[in-house]
């Protein structure tokens, strides 16, 4: 009798080894505001999911099996897609404000719940009560093995059409690269100059970021403050969310009176809104050594391809987690008040400063290289663990993504709003970003019990206040 061959399946990548292990496991919570009450009948919706779900992507029908050789790697299995809908059961004849509170407290308890192993890592969440945001709203948890936020994202946007026109695709918002030469200085000699201090800068900062990035897996912690507990079991507590919306229009107005980029306006109103929260709880953490963990796409491109585009062998845009992380010091709090738009427009700067210099440093793709190279040494679980203490040994966490500039619909049900929270994650606080319609939607999700949300979002709003007084007076 011959023995039996297993058949190839394909490997599990090394990012989503990192976030499906012993060390790290990491959720995706991505929820969507719905206009209409969701009244989709549960056979059209097994429809809809065989049809635009699980033909998107492999992924969504396999499960991770680790194969003889000891590699971990994707199965496909049949889907029964019931098992995958689950929908809430609150008390009826409620108001808004009360179904508000229970979908504050369900979204709480599914973020600490395990997705089950034996089938494929994801689910869907009907609520179909309304609150005082949305109609009703839908949660997709998906295991962050199965892509990144940029996957995923072209997933949604696969699925859903354009409430206007359904005949056009959706749009993202666009953005131009500055291109740099030697005429930007007025002569050939200074442009060398230039270019001369450019790398010089770059090896700088790419050399302290990759210093900062060995210290915080084995020696360097942030302080303990009241958004740092440093209790290693944060990761399995359930989180408790708040989100606030900004205008995009505004904040480009903002970031062209002050000199800035949008990313530098959103980032200082966090950093800044951390600091007064920190400040609001302990005044003696003002000084508290303060770090933010940036995760961000290594892909670098300006758009979204299309899901064809993805799953091809030769393309510059694969599918999966494609992700390298970089820390941020956050300015620490001197005389800033709750009215001192002066003080906060200094802090404001200075978190600006920090992140210009990160963005001469080339430690985001060497940090992603570096880290491969250490899986191949010591293996997966190894380079898991060193994912861990890099991400346990910063305060906050913060991630971002574009969604599209059109309201987009599925099955006649129109999306209002939408947001995403990650769960999993070893730290007390995280905040994540993603535009849609012209607004970026900022979430704060933080350890329940432990960091109230609402309060931490009231201080990023007056914090955003702040920089907006600051940049009305600095225009007059």
């Amino acid at each position: 009798m011959e023995p039996q061959i297993e058949p190839q399946l394909p490997p599990v990548s090394p990012n989503g080894l990192y976030f499906n292990s012993s060390a790290v496991s990491l959720v995706i919570l991505a929820v969507l505001e719905t206009e209409q009450p969701i009244r989709i009948p549960p056979h059209q919706l097994v429809s809809l999911l065989d049809t635009h779900l699980l033909s998107l992507h492999p992924r969504f029908s396999s499960v991770i099996v680790t194969g003889r050789d000891g590699e971990k790697r994707w199965k496909r299995v049949g889907v029964n897609l019931k098992d995958h809908i689950k929908t809430a059961v609150f008390p009826q004849g409620k108001s808004p404000e009360y179904y508000e509170g229970c979908f504050n407290d369900y979204l709480s308890e599914i973020s600490a719940e395990k997705l089950p192993e034996t089938q494929p890592l994801w689910e869907i969440h009907l609520v179909k009560y309304p609150t005082p945001n949305a109609a009703g709203n839908v949660i997709f948890k998906i295991h962050h093995a199965i892509g990144d936020g940029y996957s995923l994202m072209a997933a949604l946007l696969s699925c859903f059409k354009r409430s206007d026109d359904p005949s056009l695709p959706l749009t993202l918002p666009s953005h131009r690269i500055r291109k740099l030469s030697s005429s930007d200085d007025g002569n050939v000699g200074s442009g060398k100059r230039a270019a001369v201090s450019r790398v010089l800068a770059a090896v700088l900062s790419t050399a302290s970021d990759l210093w900062l990035n060995f210290s915080k897996t084995r020696f360097l912690e942030d302080d303990l403050s009241p958004i740092r507990s440093g209790d290693p079991t944060v990761g399995l507590r359930p989180i408790s969310a708040a989100t606030m919306t900004f205008s995009l229009d505004e904040i480009k107005q903002i970031k062209s009176q002050l000199g800035m980029t949008v990313n530098d306006v959103i980032t200082g109103a966090v950093f800044l809104g951390t600091r007064l929260y920190m400040h609001g709880v302990d005044p003696g953490s003002d000084g508290a050594d303060t770090t933010a963990l940036v995760l961000l796409n290594t892909r670098m491109l300006r758009s979204y391809n299309s899901i064809e585009e993805m799953v091809k062998q030769e393309t510059n845009s694969p599918w999966g987690n494609h992700f390298s992380f970089l820390h941020v010091t956050i300015p620490k709090l001197t005389t800033v008040t709750s009215n001192d738009s002066d003080d906060a427009l200094e802090f404001v700067r200075a978190a600006s400063a920090i992140i210009r210099k990160k963005r001469h440093s080339l430690a985001v793709p060497l940090t992603a290289k570096l880290l491969h190279l250490y899986r191949k040494l010591k293996g997966s679980e190894a380079a898991a663990g060193y994912v861990y203490r890099v991400m346990k040994s910063t305060s906050m966490l913060i991630t971002n993504m574009i969604g599209p500039m059109e309201k987009m619909s599925m099955a006649d049900h129109h999306i209002k709003g939408i947001y995403f929270l990650i769960s999993g994650n070893p730290q007390n606080v995280q905040t994540t970003i993603v535009s849609y319609m012209g607004e970026l939607r900022v979430s704060v999700a933080a350890e329940k019990g432990f960091i109230d949300p609402n309060t931490f979002k009231s201080c990023v709003e007056t914090a955003f206040r702040l920089i907006r007084k600051s940049a009305c007076a600095t225009s007059h």
